[in-house]
């Protein structure tokens, strides 16, 4: 019997067109911190299961949010709503102070949610999984919020109004 062929690795350009092609929403993933928020902004989030309600995220290890979310019970995740562009900004980017620029309530578990989201949850920490230079945190939903708002879009280093997008026949 002969060992299957080993398979040449992919160019990591190809694959970042290939992630350049995928439309996917943007949430801003939160944790109380033994009394401080954090948060980061993510765009690795899936829904699991409806029942019971499980939800995952990615976040990676190089984050300064990641020690916080690693050692956390319940995390937050929001999803921001199409007038959220300088919300994202200030979670995209480094700054110490981001929950002093931003609006926000703890949930029951003090997960910080967003004021403004689209929607926002709270989720208790079930599962974590290390996949090489990423968790993927698994969550099981404790508490939910949806606004009537329209989330925010994003592809290809761009950002779209979720409001316009057209249905295809």
């Amino acid at each position: 019997m002969t060992a299957p062929a080993v398979a040449p690795d992919v160019d990591p350009s190809l694959v970042r067109a290939f992630n350049k092609q995928f439309v996917t929403g943007v949430t801003v993933v939160t944790t109380d911190d033994d009394g401080e928020p954090r948060g980061l902004c993510v765009n690795a989030y899936a829904s699991i299961s409806y029942d019971p309600p499980m939800v995952m995220v990615c976040v990676q290890h190089s984050s300064s949010t990641h020690p916080s979310l690693f050692r956390a019970t319940h995390l937050g995740i929001n999803i921001m709503a199409n007038d959220q562009k300088d919300v994202v900004g200030i979670f995209a980017g480094k700054s110490d102070n981001k929950f002093d620029q931003v609006e926000w309530t703890p949930a029951p578990h003090g997960s910080p949610l967003i004021a403004g989201a689209a929607a926002s949850l709270e989720a208790e920490i079930r599962e974590r999984f290390q996949a090489k230079t990423h968790t993927v945190f698994i969550g099981r939903v404790r508490h939910v919020t949806v606004a009537d708002k329209e989330p925010i879009i994003y592809r290809a280093a761009h950002f779209y109004d979720g409001g316009a997008l057209a249905e295809l026949p």
